[in-house]
């Protein structure tokens, strides 16, 4: 069973693409940089993600997977992990949370909770 953890701190920055995005055909590219920080006394290691995207017509997509960006990463006590990744939506405001599933240095799972972060292209909110 995991357990959730506050070992592990997640930070969220966000990033709208002009260049890949066409708007007037609804595609919407969104940027995202990841920051994990291990806040332990022990290495931890990312094994898998589960990420909820909800565009503003209330659109969901479910996306799974191992690892981040086609690693499994391991971070050392009182280290961080960064790593940039994308997503794509309908319209020019979403939100996105999820999970990542860890071990620590006993092979003990637990879960670190991505609290929801919007994705908005600029200027369309105040």
């Amino acid at each position: 069973m995991a357990v959730s953890s506050p070992c592990v701190k997640v930070q969220v920055h966000t990033r709208y693409i002009p260049e890949q995005s066409v708007p007037e055909e609804n595609r919407y590219v969104f940027a995202y940089i990841i920051t994990i920080r291990n806040l332990s006394s022990q290495t931890v290691q990312l094994i898998s993600r589960r990420w909820l995207i909800t565009d503003a017509n209330g659109k969901q997509i479910t996306v799974e997977g191992e690892g981040v960006v086609g690693v499994q990463p391991e971070i050392e006590a009182s280290d961080e992990y960064t790593y940039t990744s994308g997503t794509v939506i309908e319209t020019p405001v979403g939100v996105m949370q999820g999970q990542y599933m860890m071990l620590d240095s006993e092979g003990k799972e637990f879960s670190t909770e991505i609290d929801p972060f919007r994705l908005a292209m600029p200027h369309i909110l105040n």
